[in-house]
């Protein structure tokens, strides 16, 4: 399983960014602009409150379970989260998490 979460991790990051930087090459390089496309309608509000939600969820687990196990490369997960996507800093933390068993 831990070569799978390391797979999807990676997966996580190329299959976004294909897309953002897609996005970028069209429409400029502003991050503000990105936001507005993100909120041009209603499914696609939902969908980033969606991710939004997970993300903090993601987050306040990756500190928790961190802080309790000491196991602090977990950490990493929180930014690849914010700077890459949940499709990144989840699979990345199962990776980080399962460290040392198998």
């Amino acid at each position: 399983m831990r070569i799978l979460y390391l797979v999807l991790a990676i997966a996580g990051t190329i299959v976004p960014m294909y897309y953002f930087i897609g996005w970028f090459m069209e429409n400029g390089w502003s991050i503000m602009a990105m936001v507005d496309a993100w909120h041009a309608n209603l499914a696609t509000s939902g969908l980033v409150w969606d991710l939004t939600i997970a993300a903090v969820t993601l987050t306040i687990w990756c500190l928790v379970e961190s802080i309790s196990r000491r196991n602090w490369a977990g950490l990493l997960a929180i930014p690849a989260t914010y700077f890459i996507g949940v499709s990144c800093g989840l699979p990345l933390y199962l990776f980080l998490r399962t460290r040392g068993r198998g």
